[in-house]
């Protein structure tokens, strides 16, 4: 249990260190944005760690140390992605309602559905971008623990 919290933590960091060197690269110059990002992709990181986590141990059950490894890269890619995705979606969702239907309406129902497959192609198109400077050299880094720890 230790050892997920501490890795929950780092993780959570790394992708938020990841987006914010993203930043910095693209030179943006409003701080309430690159706070804004930053802590979407360090929530992001946090809620997906113990779910990739736990999925890639039920996958690598007695298994070698190469299926450890690509389960675990797999696990947490698609759980960072998602949760991070799934959080933009939200908060794009929310700046959004302001102009949508009334709530639980049919009409409600499909700005809501539309919005967020919406938000989630954007955040697709411009948001994995964020994990490219700093992302994958925590990725392997922490694939690479993973498959120390026994299974």
């Amino acid at each position: 249990m230790h050892t997920a919290l501490l890795g929950t933590f780092a993780w959570a960091l790394s992708m938020g260190a990841s987006a914010y060197a993203r930043l910095l690269i693209a030179d943006w110059q409003t701080p309430g944005g690159i706070v804004a990002v930053v802590l979407l992709f360090t929530a992001g990181g946090a809620l997906a760690f113990p779910l990739g986590l736990y999925t890639a141990r039920l996958i690598a059950l007695g298994r070698s140390g190469e299926v450890a490894f690509a389960a675990f890269l797999a696990c947490l890619i698609a759980a960072t992605i998602a949760f991070t995705g799934g959080l933009y979606a939200l908060q794009y969702r929310s700046y959004y309602a302001e102009w949508h239907g009334p709530p639980f309406s049919v009409r409600w129902f499909f700005q809501f559905a539309f919005t967020s497959a919406g938000a989630l192609y954007q955040f697709a198109i411009l948001g994995i971008r964020f994990y490219f400077p700093l992302g994958f050299v925590a990725l392997f880094a922490a694939a690479l623990w993973f498959v120390r720890q026994p299974r």
